[in-house]
């Protein structure tokens, strides 16, 4: 079983319990407008060319005339014709060429998480999928966790809820703690900001709830200014969230740490919202509270 990720994070603490180690999976159904790893959003992998690393100015032009299908030209990378085969990166001396993502076997993936085990074996650490979408990649996702339950790590996914519920159920399954994204209650705001409904984030939520009751399950919200920091977006979520059990809840202020990886993939940058007003993240936070739904930051 082979699949596409774009990076393994060793030692972890903010990605499930104890110490992580963290694979991110390429590929994602939602567009959200504030994405911080756009590298994430495609399930291929994508060759980059950082242009303050680039040493044409310098008089080097190794890369022209190497790319079979024209896409290295005059020191640029043509982004519509590359098919991101990566052949053209070891002619690079300045390493200004990359690529966000490879094809890994599972037993491989797994076989790195398992030499990370000294950090996290006594701490109720493991391994946790992240994304993207991991469930995007859903027989590869359900491979790495089947394998891990094998190896006896314990296991972690982060989602954003859009996927098909078969490949869900069975993750749950094999999950031991779930990390689970409600952006907003609202079905045309949803729309609106990452370009897909909330209905099926709704039912599969739904569906963990009634199906899996033991499941930890971290409910995670990124404040978004202008899109949900208000409370009552947020107000609308704890009110869904109240009475459920094995049930924790966190607001996550978005930051703007991906803005440049959007023109290393020939990508114009979404125009990102200002910070989060600490004094609204303070009123959202008092909310959590008086609502019983207790924010975990």
């Amino acid at each position: 079983m082979k699949g596409t990720i774009f990076n393994i994070q060793p030692y972890s603490l903010h990605d499930g319990p104890g110490i992580r180690t963290i694979v991110f999976l390429k590929g994602c159904p939602l567009r959200c407008q504030w994405c911080a790893n756009p590298e994430s959003q495609l399930a291929y992998p994508q060759v980059y060319l950082d242009g303050q690393k680039c040493i044409r100015d310098k008089g080097c032009a190794l890369c022209d005339g190497a790319c079979p299908h024209a896409a290295l030209r005059d020191g640029a990378l043509d982004h519509s014709r590359c098919t991101g085969c990566g052949d053209c990166l070891s002619l690079c001396p300045a390493q200004a060429l990359g690529v966000y993502g490879e094809q890994v076997e599972a037993e491989a993936v797994l076989d790195t998480v398992e030499r990370e085990s000294v950090f996290f074996a006594h701490d109720d650490g493991g391994l946790t999928l992240s994304g993207g979408e991991p469930f995007y990649q859903g027989e590869f996702a359900l491979a790495l966790l089947r394998g891990a339950k094998r190896r006896r790590i314990h296991t972690a996914a982060e989602t954003c809820g859009h996927c098909d519920p078969a490949i869900l159920r069975e993750a749950a399954a094999n999950l031991d703690y779930i990390l689970y994204d409600i952006k907003t209650m609202d079905e045309e705001v949803h729309r609106r900001f990452t370009g897909q409904g909330n209905r099926l984030i709704l039912d599969n939520l739904e569906l963990l709830f009634r199906e899996f009751p033991t499941l930890p399950k971290h409910i995670r919200t990124p404040v978004i200014p202008g899109v949900n920091d208000s409370v009552e977006a947020i107000g609308d979520i704890l009110r869904f969230l109240a009475g459920r059990e094995n049930c924790t809840y966190e607001l996550l202020p978005y930051h703007r740490f991906g803005e440049g990886k959007y023109a290393l993939l020939g990508r114009p940058a979404p125009q990102f919202p200002k910070a989060v007003d600490p004094n609204r993240l303070d009123a959202l936070r008092s909310l959590c509270q008086q609502m019983g739904v207790s924010d975990a930051t």
